[in-house]
């Protein structure tokens, strides 16, 4: 008979922590709680051309703070946290020029227009390039931008793989190999280059080993504006889920920068995500353009692929937006729309974020990680911040190195990489200085510099900071 005791007894705790274990997901969701569901959850947004909107058209230099209500901007931090939206993507943006190196100094004016906003708001937003990076800084109530690339125009045979890593080490964490022109890594939608040459055959070899790279970094792959040859490429060569950071559904709107039943299946299976774009154009006919109609949309993948498989990718500052969902402060409505059509309130969590962090998070996870065994590294601390400018389009660049407790450093690991391009510096035992005269002048504005060094274990410390040149 106690034995029978005590098998009620646990048979009632079991029922009592299956029924507290459902209730989340089988909480209803009521018009009268929209807002709360909202709040609660962290909603993330994939895509963002808000960079553009800072820099100055003609310098390129930061000049518009997003710390303030920007009347021409249709994000800010401001309208982020009116929307309740806590977390967006940020993408640095370029179609390609026919010059070299001119779409290398674009994004990077771009990036560092990011790195610029985030010190001028320390106190309400950070940066963040991991999932634990984003729980953090929404715990402590700031607002979150994640660094990415939309459009690599600047990755060629001459400098692609080491200038990825550069782009890594500024914070980048997903990138779209194209935007609607082809380039050196694969086909866009236009399907030609930026010349108006038509393009053909998909993914490149050199797209392939970025992509390949991107995997071992722990970077997400966005498939968003390339051509459907591309996209298949990519889903046979990526070893980590993929992402559509901001693109529609093509059976509810046959346009060419929407994705077809069996793209939006393939992405699923990749563990991948389909972000929904709140861009008018591509939601419907004009007439058709609303939040019902994005709303359609997510709908439609949800009962295609499932509810782990649709976020949501506004492209806010990159086109006109429905009528209804104008910007970032009113991000609070799609969880109220999804509240009327019955989702229920782990699901919209869901939607709303969940499903991009744990995209983010396996992508990371599947990552080539750094031996934890490689003993004591070194410092090295570069004699300019994030930012800087020369005067002389051929400076001197410099930095400080200082060896760990306990490490040896190795004078010929030493290296110094310019726009994917790796020099050897000079490297003084004495003062623990290290050098570079840069050999020819640099024709760009912006520019990246990487100052790397080893221990004897092969530990690798890497700095990296974007400058430009005074004109």
């Amino acid at each position: 008979m106690r034995n029978l005791g005590k098998l009620v007894a646990f048979m009632m705790v079991l029922l009592l922590f299956m029924s507290c274990a459902s209730f989340a997901w089988a909480v209803p969701a009521t018009p009268e709680n929209a807002l709360e569901i909202h709040e609660d959850a962290t909603v993330v947004d994939t895509h963002n051309d808000t960079m553009l909107r800072v820099i100055d058209r003609t310098t390129w230099l930061p000049a518009n703070n997003i710390g303030n209500l920007l009347d021409n901007a249709q994000l800010d931090i401001p309208k982020m946290q009116a929307g309740g939206l806590d977390v967006a993507f940020f993408g640095s943006y370029t179609s390609g020029y026919t010059q070299p190196g001119r779409s290398n100094s674009r994004l990077l004016a771009l990036i560092n227009a990011l790195h610029w906003s985030q010190r001028m708001n320390e106190e309400n937003f950070g940066l963040a390039t991991s999932v634990n990076e984003i729980e953090r800084l929404v715990k402590e109530g700031k607002s979150v931008g994640v660094p990415t690339i939309e459009g690599a125009y600047s990755l060629e045979e001459y400098n692609a793989i080491e200038l990825l890593r550069q782009y890594y080490d500024l914070g980048i964490r997903a990138v779209g190999l194209c935007w609607s022109n082809s380039n050196s890594l694969g086909e866009g939608v236009n399907e030609r280059y930026v010349d108006g040459t038509p393009s053909e055959g998909g993914l490149t070899e050199l797209g392939v080993e970025v992509v390949k790279e991107m995997n071992r970094l722990g970077m997400i792959v966005d498939v968003s504006h390339m051509n459907e040859e591309t996209f298949w490429d990519v889903i046979q060569v990526a070893e980590a889920p993929v992402m559509a950071s901001h693109s529609n559904v093509w059976e509810l709107y046959n346009h060419v920068r929407n994705l077809k039943d069996e793209q939006i299946i393939a992405l699923a299976n990749s563990g991948g995500i389909v972000q929904q774009n709140f861009y008018a154009g591509y939601l419907g006919p004009v007439g058709d353009r609303d939040l019902k109609k994005l709303v359609d949309h997510i709908e439609y993948v949800v009962d295609l692929v499932g509810i782990d498989h649709v976020g949501l990718g506004s492209d806010f500052d990159g086109g006109g937006m429905p009528v209804d969902l104008p910007n970032a402060s009113f991000y609070y409505r799609i969880t109220e729309e999804l509240v009327e059509r019955g989702y229920k309130k782990a699901e919209i969590e869901k939607i709303l974020g969940k499903n991009s962090l744990r995209v983010m998070k396996e992508v990371q996870n599947l990552a080539e990680k750094s031996p934890a065994d490689a003993g004591q590294g070194i410092t090295i601390i570069p004699d300019l911040e994030m930012g800087d400018s020369f005067d002389s389009p051929a400076p001197l660049l410099t930095a400080r190195v200082r060896r760990d407790k306990g490490s040896h450093i190795d004078e010929s690991g030493f290296r110094v990489i310019i726009d994917g391009i790796v020099y050897t510096p000079e490297y003084h035992a004495q003062t623990g200085v290290l050098s570079l005269q840069v050999p020819e002048p640099l024709v760009e504005k912006f520019h990246v510099i990487t100052f790397e060094g080893a221990n004897h274990s092969g530990k690798i410390t890497r700095e990296t900071r974007i400058f430009y040149i005074e004109e």
